[in-house]
């Protein structure tokens, strides 16, 4: 009975120790990105397709037009979510679109833009539309796994602000109408004077690893307003990026 006393005050000095302890929980480790490398090359290959032309136009449009795109890219993570970042770069953006029995005749001085219908006519064995942009892309991105690019999901949206480089006709092997050669010279005209100098378009990726889908829409009519049919320009292929 004499220990009772005793063992309640050390219980009554305890008990505000006890009660003062708290449990700190350890942080999350943060992910380590210094030694990512932050630029990096986007190559896209792919076909491009012109929503809106008439059918007197697409009828005669080929089946596999061409694309290709080079972007050199910088990366910025997110500081408080690194599985996210912003891309921007700039690169050049080309498109072959090609024709059967039909010429576009840029050069024309005519104010709507003459497409014949070479039907009937002298025409060209091969004959293409390429037109390139200069573009400033940006992108905002996801990788599930920022530390390893080649094993991640990633996916990105975005939008490129581009300025008409060049566009060109170019026909190669004149024929007749039945498909006998007349000669093998190559014609190619070169002017911007139709088209419009402006580009805006929206784009799209989902891949794993340093591959992924695109698409890429333009906002912006292909051709000026009244020399031709409000023409946008569609874009689908394979990206070949780091991130």
């Amino acid at each position: 009975m004499r220990k009772l006393p005793g063992i309640v005050i050390a219980l009554a000095f305890a008990g505000p120790a006890f009660s003062q302890t708290t449990t700190t929980p350890t942080p999350a480790p943060k992910l380590d990105l210094a030694n990512r490398a932050g630029d990096h090359f986007m190559v896209q290959l792919g076909s491009t397709q012109w929503l809106g032309a008439p059918d007197s136009i697409d009828s005669h449009v080929g089946a596999f037009n061409r694309s290709a795109n080079v972007y050199l890219m910088l990366d910025k993570p997110f500081k408080g979510n690194p599985q996210l970042s912003v891309a921007f770069g700039v690169g050049v953006s080309t498109s072959n679109v090609y024709f059967k029995n039909m010429l576009v005749d840029i050069g024309s001085t005519k104010p709507i833009l003459p497409f014949v219908n070479v039907d009937t006519s002298n025409r060209y064995k091969k004959y293409k539309l390429t037109t390139a942009y200069l573009e400033v892309p940006i992108e905002f991105r996801f990788s599930s796994k920022p530390l390893d690019p080649s094993k991640s999901l990633k996916a990105a949206l975005g939008v490129k602000v581009g300025t008409m480089l060049n566009a060109h006709t170019k026909g190669k092997g004149l024929e007749d109408k039945n498909g006998n050669s007349i000669n093998t010279f190559t014609q190619k005209v070169i002017t911007r004077s139709y088209f419009n100098g402006t580009r805006l378009t929206g784009t799209a990726r989902v891949g794993y690893g340093n591959y992924s889908l695109f698409g890429a829409y333009s906002f912006t009519n292909l051709f000026k307003d009244g020399v031709a049919a409000d023409i946008n320009v569609l874009q689908v292929g394979l990206t070949l990026s780091g991130l």
